[in-house]
């Protein structure tokens, strides 16, 4: 099996083989002064043409013939256009002449000669609806004829196009110009093959000129790079085949950067210049040829790290003072491609899509070459100094057909999902069919995208104000009515790890499209995989799917049950996962679900579940957790009588009772809470002031660092203490005043407690 470096080298070797610019044809717009014509018999001719003059222009001018061997014919089923000689027509004005110089150096570039050449008027055109030329080639007219150049002049009209053909190549051009201030031209080697398509309406004026190369040399050729050409096209049939196996190591993309500097604005074929035009010519050719997509895009390459200094020794000098910077250590990197065109030259939405040092063609291809921009940053702070630089080229990019799917999901979901959506829309327009190329290609993106989905452990912690990309995958999947996908996505990503309770209400709607077994299956995978790290979502998920279910195959879950309730969460956890990961801390939702669960499965584990809840204090405070979920559950009738929900209501009307039971009086005096946790000078002072019972105020007079600690002790410690900061004088003065915050709590807890204690007992005898 070839190797990557292998594949790469010989694609860049074969590209690199192609030296001489240019192609067998080239054309091109420009735009004009418009020119003063005036043709014999007729006069001045107006620009664009119009209809009345182009009347009288085929009034006085020839059939045009074509040649056969060394025949000149006349033949309307041959050629059907209007010609008048060169010697009939003058085209004034300095303007023109420099239109036609500037025509004429585009045109040797396209071409690629590397020498002056002259173009030699030889007639003017006319074709009016209908008219056409065969496929044929040129005849030599003049000494040095080499090629021909055709004008296409500002005319109102449609068709005409111009077909020209090179061995096994073939470019359709469309030359209609009616702007009057521009013209259309086209150039090719007198030994193409060519063809006019009929007019389909309107007149069609150009003016034909002879191309000629000076000298006794013999004339220039079009280049012949089907040497290159085969090479190229049997490496891509090598790639191609080889990327059907998957134990093929080789690159997904093939990444050649161009040589000449393109504005990112302005990367388009079209704009090509010398030898990447050439290349990709042949590129295109045997690109078509492999089955492989060719594209162009703009390539970006992003570095940043650490900066060195380094010091100059100058003779007679010595060392320079200031030393220069100069790249060290790259930290960060990133490549990407952008402003992408295929290979019709049309822009295409692929995003930004990143690409490997291996893709690139050869691998070394910047080593060695200046960035296009380069900036350093002094140290500073604890910073050291630091550089920024960017590489940015045009490159040619292309993959096997059959692999379009696994590059784009290269660009990871911010590109996949919208081409994912993009597809099921399609789908959904287009009838629904599920053996539809639609739904085959959505169902073949969905799979890579599971088999590269980022690994998003323990995603706990969703954002609220977006949705995860799970639930719109599922979604998607849903649409698509995709029961395989939806299969493996929840088995072998949901169920290890990637997964968050926002995902139920999307997971819910997915598992409805399978057979209920294989659901039951599913839902006990999502748990097992994540009932330690997102136990809430769980318990959601699996009241959910009982309440959803008939009654039997409710029985089924009694084992997820038992696994879930073996992972409740309690005081002595301590997940070595850092804080970000931790599972988000129990709610009144969860213990509100699961009990549920156990009604409505009759489960034994419900003793256990009051244990532990009871057991484990911090985890299931009171007042944040146990007492919202008993006001709730005791709203469910499932509840009644479970001895797991009683216990829990006794727990907690002992609780409120015993508090409501406490006296509660306002402070007699101005004696504060007053033990702090800092004992510095300052807040020894402070904790002075709050265990006085006469004092209700206190100045504290310092500099703003030391202000800044008293009030965050102040705090951290939940003293009740109003503070604001005096700005007379200087220092300014921290004016500190006790006040009934505890007390107040106290008062607004006690009318809770009592109502909550009430609703209680309400639930309890009814």
């Amino acid at each position: 099996m070839k190797t990557s470096s292998t594949l790469n080298t010989r694609f860049s070797e074969s590209l690199d083989g192609i030296q001489r610019a240019g192609d067998f044809s080239f054309s091109g717009r420009m735009e004009i002064h418009t020119p003063l014509m005036e043709v014999a018999g007729v006069g001045p001719i107006a620009l664009p043409l119009l209809p009345f003059q182009a009347r009288q222009l085929i009034a006085i001018a020839e059939q045009a013939p074509y040649g056969r061997g060394m025949e000149t014919l006349v033949d309307t089923s041959v050629r059907r256009t209007w010609q008048i000689p060169a010697d009939g027509v003058q085209i004034q004005g300095r303007r023109w002449a420099e239109t036609l110089e500037a025509i004429v150096g585009q045109v040797t570039e396209g071409l690629g000669i590397g020498q002056e050449i002259s173009a030699e008027l030889y007639k003017l055109l006319i074709y009016d609806e209908g008219g056409f030329f065969l496929n044929h080639r040129d005849t030599e007219k003049v000494n040095g004829m080499f090629a021909t150049l055709v004008i296409v002049l500002p005319s109102l009209h449609g068709g005409g196009e111009l077909i020209v053909s090179h061995r096994n190549r073939q470019v359709q051009l469309d030359l209609n110009c009616s702007s009057p201030s521009e013209v259309a031209f086209a150039a090719f080697y007198a030994d193409c093959k060519h063809e006019v398509k009929p007019v389909t309406s309107g007149f069609r004026l150009v003016l034909i000129y002879n191309l000629l190369f000076p000298g006794a040399t013999l004339p220039p050729e079009p280049p012949d790079d089907s040497k290159e050409e085969r090479n190229i096209t049997t490496l891509l049939q090598e790639w191609v085949t080889g990327k059907r196996s998957n134990e093929d190591t080789r690159p997904e993309k093939l990444v050649y950067p161009l040589e000449h500097a393109y504005t990112e604005a302005g990367v388009s074929f079209a704009s090509l210049k010398g030898k990447d035009a050439a290349r990709a010519s042949v590129l295109r050719t045997a690109a078509r040829e492999a089955e492989c997509e060719l594209h162009l895009a703009l390539l970006s390459i992003e570095e940043s790290g650490i900066a060195d200094y380094v010091q100059e020794y100058m003779p007679r000098r010595g060392w320079r003072d200031e030393p220069d910077l100069e790249v060290g250590e790259v930290c960060d990197r990133r490549l990407v491609l952008k402003n992408w065109r295929d290979m019709e030259d049309r822009p295409v939405q692929l995003g930004t899509l990143p690409f490997l040092d291996e893709e690139l063609s050869p691998e070394n291809a910047f080593d060695g070459v200046d960035p296009d921009e380069l900036e350093f940053e002094e140290a500073s702070g604890n910073e050291g100094p630091s550089f920024e630089r960017l590489y940015q080229r045009a490159a040619l990019v292309l993959w096997p057909k059959e692999r379009r799917l696994a590059v784009i999901c290269q660009g990871g979901l911010a590109i996949t999902l919208p081409y994912l959506q993009m597809l099921t829309d399609q789908w959904i327009e287009d009838g629904q069919d599920v053996h539809g190329p639609q739904w085959r290609q959505a169902h073949e993106l969905a799979g890579y995208m599971i088999s590269s989905w980022p690994e998003k452990k323990w995603r706990s912690w969703p954002s609220s104000e977006k949705t995860s990309d799970e639930t719109s995958f599922l979604s998607l999947l849903v649409k698509l009515r995709d029961e395989k996908n939806i299969s493996i996505f929840l088995a072998e990503r949901t169920a290890q790890g990637v997964y968050s309770k926002a995902d139920n209400p999307a997971m819910l709607s997915a598992l409805a499209f399978l057979d209920p077994v294989h659901a039951l299956k599913l839902i006990d995978l999502v748990i097992s995989g994540n009932a330690r790290k997102c136990f809430g979502g769980c318990t959601q998920l699996l009241r959910s799917a009982i309440e959803g279910l008939n009654g039997s195959f409710r029985e089924n879950f009694l084992a997820t049950t038992v696994t879930l309730v073996d992972a409740l969460p309690g005081d002595g956890d301590s997940p070595s996962e850092p804080a970000w990961h931790r599972p988000k801390p129990v709610n009144p939702e969860d213990v509100v679900d699961l009990v549920l669960v156990l009604g409505l499965l009759d489960a034994t584990p419900s003793h256990r579940v009051a244990d532990h809840i009871l057991s484990n204090p911090k985890t299931y405070d009171l007042d944040k957790i146990l007492v919202p979920a008993i006001l709730e559950l005791r709203k469910k009738p499932e509840t009644q009588g479970m001895v797991a929900c009683q216990r829990l209501l006794s727990t907690c009307l002992t609780h409120l009772r015993t508090r409501i039971a406490e006296p509660l009086e306002p402070p007699g005096d101005w004696k504060r809470k007053s033990k702090l946790s800092c004992q510095c000078m300052h807040c020894r002072e402070l904790e002075q002031f709050l265990a006085d019972p006469k004092e209700r105020q206190w100045a504290f007079r310092a500099a703003e660092a030391k202000r800044k600690h008293v009030e965050s002790t102040i705090a951290r410690a939940g003293c009740d203490l109003d503070f604001k900061t005096e700005r007379r004088g200087s220092p300014h003065t921290l004016l500190c005043t006790k006040n009934q915050t505890s007390y107040e709590n106290r008062v607004r807890q006690r009318g809770k407690d009592l109502e909550d204690l009430a609703q209680m007992e309400r639930q309890e005898s009814a």
